[in-house]
């Protein structure tokens, strides 16, 4: 299997669009398909900060449970946004603000539908997806060798926001452990969650969050190629998120 991991969207429907043109698919009744067969994966965080939040899921969504031509694993914003859809009390800060204010302008036919489609999405995609074909573990913010293959509490929090100490940075950022430079696996493991300016590849690990929604660009990881795609960002440029990459 030839697939294309796509790094957090956050939003950005031009940009994502505009990345599968670029990794060389061409839409097919609003599905973007590859000539070779080649299989999208995104890597969570479709949602929240970008302007087209509620364009992404529809997207998305037809591309994974309509079509089952791609394949999706949440990230936290994803869960965050399924326990709001839930009914649960979620604080509407950090991005989710962005997402609830499209879903409130939409009818309520509209908001019953993308209610719907988000969580099946949701609730139908693995926590984290392993590739054997492609020797490759995709998890949104990563995993420790030791997770693969396990579920519970410990491996939903260390895939969804990372290797995190349970301490906070003076300006509110969690304090997270770097765990890919401990990664001794031969497997390949594609994450996102925290952006940097250019991929960052550690042993076996890439970290393919290049902020676009801060306005850096939208990349893709190509395996068995082991190939970088990028599209530049057409969101303005926020320098302090990039700071400590």
């Amino acid at each position: 299997m030839k697939i294309d991991i796509i790094g957090d969207v956050h939003g950005c429907l031009d940009e994502m669009k505009e990345l599968f043109r670029e990794l060389g698919y061409v839409e097919e009744d609003g599905v973007p398909v590859h000539p070779e067969g080649r299989v999208p994966v995104f890597l969570g965080d479709i949602t929240d900060r970008g302007p087209d939040s509620i364009g992404c899921i529809r997207y998305v969504y037809n591309i994974v449970m309509e079509t089952r031509k791609g394949k999706y694993v949440p990230g936290n914003h994803c869960n965050k946004l399924y326990r709001f859809f839930l009914g649960n009390k979620v604080q509407e800060k950090h991005g989710l603000e962005t997402t609830t204010a499209e879903y409130r302008s939409l009818s309520s036919k509209e908001q019953k539908e993308i209610r719907h489609h988000f969580m099946k999405l949701y609730e139908e995609s693995p926590l984290y997806l392993e590739v054997p074909e492609a020797n490759a573990v995709i998890a949104h913010a990563g995993i420790k060798e030791s997770f693969i293959g396990q579920q519970g509490k410990k491996v939903r929090t260390f895939v969804l926001y990372g290797d995190i100490t349970g301490e906070k940075h003076d300006d509110g950022r969690p304090v997270r452990r770097d765990w890919a430079q401990m990664y001794e696996g031969s497997r390949w493991i594609v994450y996102g969650h925290t952006p940097v300016r250019e991929p960052r590849f550690v042993n076996n690990t890439v970290n393919i969050d290049t902020g676009c929604v801060f306005g850096n660009k939208l990349t893709a990881f190509r395996l068995p190629e082991k190939e970088i795609v990028s599209v530049p960002s057409r969101q303005p440029y926020v320098e302090e998120k990039f700071r400590l990459d």
